[in-house]
């Protein structure tokens, strides 16, 4: 299937520069027709199409050196990607003027305008395959997640269970394919991607913030308030930069909170020392990287719709009612079994650890 996408944009890449004009990019309003804030809008509503990356992370226990082939793997898919896709949306432009591009089946209709009839049924059956190949590489991610979560008895263990022959997660696998059967069905796909796209922004929101607490307080040593305050004075310096950027209340809001992120994150790196992971990759140039996410996902997420909070505010209670009506029980319950049986018989302790090992290799 990647390969078969791989072609599948290359000939949309190629007949959109062979057939279209730059009088496109220029008429009516330019490359850009509405601004600046046109695009980071747009890049709220498709953050969806780039987290397929990730699922290359849950695949650690499958790989033979993952200390080197992962960050390889999650850094040059995001560059192929995006490269890609601003490739496919300059021939889009390139076909069709930015005003009559339909906002489904863009590209059957832009092949229609150029008199190509054919490659508009093409692309469309493309398109119907790129959607499953989506779905495929979502439930591959989010089964592994599952899979840990129930060996950590936050869920139901039976969902933890490996393939004998494959070493898969086959029940979480079966089971999350008829949950997005089920939601696929019943769903509106607007509401679908945006759902996924505040779930996304937020996760790595939480990542970032736990990478530099992770860097700074457990590898570094160093007192966790001053890391907790720095994290809390950079999220509420975004939080303001966002909010004038959407309402444009006071024209002073953005420069005042711009300069003041950039010399939040300035200070920090200047005042608290950072230990550098020495064993295997780590990420350079801390804390930088990881604040600028942090200040970009709030960014985005403040783009989205106000409904778009609301579901993702039912959902959270509900999902933190489970863990505390199941998830906190079970997981102490299977502690206590633990410690028990490592009690009772250590060797038998260690050597259930040593197979498992060989499971998860």
């Amino acid at each position: 299937m990647t390969v078969f996408h791989v072609v599948f944009f290359g000939f949309i890449i190629i007949a959109g520069f062979c057939n279209g004009t730059t009088k496109n990019l220029v008429k009516p309003k330019g490359i850009a027709p509405y601004g600046v804030r046109g695009v980071l809008d747009g890049a709220a509503r498709v953050y969806f199409s780039y987290i397929g990356y990730d699922s290359a992370s849950t695949m650690a226990e499958e790989i033979q050196s993952p200390l080197t082939s992962l960050p390889i793997g999650i850094v040059g898919s995001v560059v192929i990607t995006s490269v890609l896709y601003c490739l496919m949306a300059l021939s889009l432009c390139l076909m069709v003027p930015y005003n009559k591009i339909t906002e489904k089946v863009t590209f059957s209709t832009a092949f229609k305008e150029i008199g190509w009839g054919w490659a508009s049924n093409v692309v469309g059956a493309g398109a119907s395959l790129g959607i499953v190949a989506s779905l495929l590489v979502a439930m591959l991610g989010q089964a592994r997640y599952l899979c840990v979560i129930g060996r950590a008895r936050l869920v139901p263990s039976w969902l933890a269970k490996v393939h004998p022959s494959t070493g898969t997660p086959l029940n979480a696998t079966l089971f999350l394919g008829l949950c997005t059967a089920s939601i696929a069905l019943f769903t509106d796909l607007e509401i679908v991607i945006e759902m996924i796209s505040i779930g996304t922004l937020l996760v790595f929101y939480l990542v970032a913030n736990a990478l530099i607490y992770r860097r700074y307080v457990i590898i570094s040593n160093n007192p966790p308030f001053q890391t907790l305050l720095f994290l809390f004075l950079l999220s509420s310096s975004a939080i303001g930069f966002s909010m004038s950027w959407k309402f444009q209340q006071q024209w002073w809001g953005l420069p005042l909170f711009g300069v003041s992120t950039v010399t939040i994150i300035a200070f920090f790196n200047y005042a608290i020392p950072c230990v550098r992971h020495q064993i295997g990759w780590s990420m350079p140039f801390m804390p930088w990287p990881a604040a600028l996410s942090i200040f970009l996902n709030v960014f985005l997420m403040t783009t989205l719709k106000k409904f778009s909070f609301e579901r993702f505010a039912i959902w959270a209670c509900f999902i933190t009612l489970f863990y505390l009506l199941y998830g906190v029980h079970s997981t102490y319950q299977a502690e206590e079994m633990g410690s028990g049986e490592d009690e009772v018989n250590p060797s038998s302790a260690v050597q259930q650890t040593k197979l498992d090992n060989m499971q998860v290799l």
